[in-house]
């Protein structure tokens, strides 16, 4: 493995520890909240009422969600899950190669952070276009328009969240 950059782990910051706990946090937080609800036991039912309420305080369309236990939908919609899967992908790339991309935004300045807002704003537009009738709302439509938030979002924050100390 010489000469590969992954031969040799790096250390950790915490900044990198509590970034992926909060990346798994809003990976399951969405997911477990219909289960959780759906079991129908007190202090579980009280868990998923606090996922609920997050979900309700981040996503613009939480009642969009899709139904998981019976009747019970996820906390988000699948424009905001497709976010999450975005912010993923890119987690995993930052993983990959630590940052030596020329995809990571952050490391253009002004320029990458203007292509980050772009791609940021693909989510508000998509949400904006299913007010006309021309756009009807489609789960599989508002994942991918998420995911393209995600990927730019995550190109332009995963290298200051996870970056590595520098080899001396």
């Amino acid at each position: 493995m010489q000469g590969s950059v992954s031969a040799r782990p790096f250390p950790r910051t915490w900044l990198s520890w509590f970034a992926d706990l909060v990346l798994a946090a809003m990976v399951s937080g969405p997911l477990a909240a219909p289960f959780l609800a759906a079991s129908g036991q007190p202090i579980l039912v009280q868990i998923s009422d606090i996922i609920y309420f997050m979900g309700q305080q981040v996503c613009p369309q939480p009642d969009m969600g899709v139904a998981l236990a019976g009747d019970h939908i996820a906390a988000v919609c699948m424009r905001c899950y497709g976010t999450i899967f975005g912010l993923i992908g890119m987690r995993w790339l930052y993983q990959r190669d630590r940052g030596q991309s020329a995809y990571w935004l952050d490391q253009y300045g002004l320029v990458g952070f203007g292509l980050t807002f772009a791609l940021c704003m693909v989510y508000p537009a998509e949400l904006a276009m299913q007010g006309f009738d021309w756009w009807p709302m489609d789960n599989v439509r508002m994942t991918l328009f998420g995911a393209i938030a995600g990927l730019g979002l995550g190109a332009y924050i995963m290298p200051i969240f996870h970056g590595y100390p520098t080899e001396d």
